[in-house]
């Protein structure tokens, strides 16, 4: 049996570090730029990254919230795919994750 407030939990507080980060990177990214034409490429390049990173949380952030939606609706930790089981060693690494090792093993 899956301790589903464990995984909750684990969920709260990656989604806390991610709301921190994304606020982090706003900041960086709303920062006044350089007028050096050389420092603001760099400065360019920097923004690109901060962006996709941003992006990514974003990304992992709706597939929290969609598992914290499992979790209230009772479908946490069944394959949103093949309706299995999904193992505890997966949820353990991945508690966000929809699918079983098999059916994300076939999405690749």
């Amino acid at each position: 049996m899956l301790d589903k407030s464990t995984y909750r939990e684990a969920l709260l507080q990656r989604l806390k570090l991610l709301d921190a980060r994304l606020h982090a990177i706003e900041t960086e990214l709303d920062a006044p730029k350089s007028r050096d034409w050389e420092e603001l490429a760099v400065e360019r390049e920097g923004d690109e990254v901060l962006e996709q990173l941003g992006h990514s949380g974003e990304l992992e952030i709706a597939r929290i919230r969609a598992a914290l939606g499992r979790l209230r609706d009772g479908s946490f930790g069944l394959c949103t795919s093949c309706g299995e089981q999904i193992a505890a060693d997966r949820l353990d690494i991945l508690p966000e994750t929809p699918v079983c090792r098999s059916c994300a093993a076939q999405m690749s």
